[in-house]
């Protein structure tokens, strides 16, 4: 039986440009390859959700303008069960301009949010039925604070179990961070939220102690080629990586979070999804793009397959 998951973020107009290596400051560099599409931390997790497996419930909002007019019949070919989308009058819909250079396909964002942080109170209130009827709520840090925060609130109010990702950058406190069930910061929201420089996963294990002190029940810390960190105040574990061949990997944070919650609103445990999420986010990254570039559950499922050898280790099995 397919879970509920309820995803409120944003939604962006992407624009990527393919490049060697990034340009310098005030350096002009010729592209090899560009293109425009759908994108947003709210809705690339949405849909990564959607491929894994779940029923989603993507709320947003979006510009009065032609980028909100591409929003509305993108997601609504999309196949969410469900979609909530507000309009602002006085601020355009959220874009992204984004760099993708070199052979192991970093990149460098910038966003304007527009629309999406003009998120009411009144509209938080309206979509408290479809928080109350989800196993579990989604959000980011691409929407305004309030509204994320009031949000949660509603989530924690009936049941609901709530998963954060701190991404892109805001300050948050103790107390919201004690009021989510799962946080998945990479390594510089970790350092950003915990004050420990986070490099490696020795640092990622002390950023992670530092959250639980702050309230943080359940941490997941991405660490890009190192795999993740899943940490409790019970226990430390090891998430893989699996093995992968970089095209971009501006969608990856992304189809892990997505196919994180899918996987949890379908009855997984932790460790189980994780692992899920991290052969997903594998196949995302070989392919250009964020959330057109989502895999199907039955690829993920059959990475996972392929690759036996990787497991979720209990951290006294890991070796310097």
């Amino acid at each position: 039986m397919k879970g509920k998951v309820c995803v409120f973020g944003s939604f962006n107009l992407d624009v990527v440009a393919v490049m060697r290596r990034f340009p310098l400051p005030g350096e002009s560099l010729t592209a090899h390859h560009s293109m425009m599409g759908a994108g947003g931390k709210g809705a690339n997790q949405a849909t990564a959700a959607l491929r894994a497996g779940a029923r989603v419930h993507y709320i947003g909002k979006v510009g009065n303008d032609d980028f909100g007019l591409f929003a509305r019949r993108h997601l609504e070919k999309t196949g969410f069960d469900a979609i909530t989308l507000f309009t602002c009058k006085e601020k355009p819909t959220g874009n992204a301009l984004i760099y993708v250079a070199g052979d192991d396909a970093e990149n460098m964002i910038s966003v304007y949010p527009g629309a999406n942080t003009t998120v009411t109170a009144a509209e938080v209130t309206r979509c408290q039925p479809t928080v109350a009827a989800a196993d579990i709520l989604l959000v980011q840090l691409e929407n305004n604070l309030s509204a994320i925060q009031r949000m949660i609130d509603n989530a924690r109010a009936s049941g609901t179990f709530v998963i954060l990702n701190p991404a892109p950058w805001q300050k948050v406190s103790d107390a919201l961070l004690a009021k989510v069930d799962l946080l998945t910061p990479n390594s510089t929201e970790a350092t950003q939220l915990s004050g420990v420089t986070v490099t490696d996963f020795d640092s990622a294990r002390r950023a992670a102690a530092v959250l639980h002190r702050k309230g943080a029940r359940q941490v997941i810390i991405t660490l890009g080629i190192a795999g993740a960190l899943l940490s409790t105040p019970a226990e430390q574990q090891r998430i893989p990586l699996f093995p992968a061949q970089p095209r971009d990997t501006t969608g990856a944070g992304d189809a892990f979070n997505g196919a994180l919650a899918a996987r949890l609103a379908s009855g997984d445990d932790l460790p189980q999804a994780a692992r899920f999420a991290a052969a997903f986010a594998s196949l995302c990254v070989e392919r250009a793009g964020a959330a057109d570039s989502m895999p199907s559950y039955a690829e993920a499922l059959a990475r996972l397959q392929a690759h036996p050898e990787c497991l979720v280790e209990p951290i006294e099995s890991i070796t310097a």
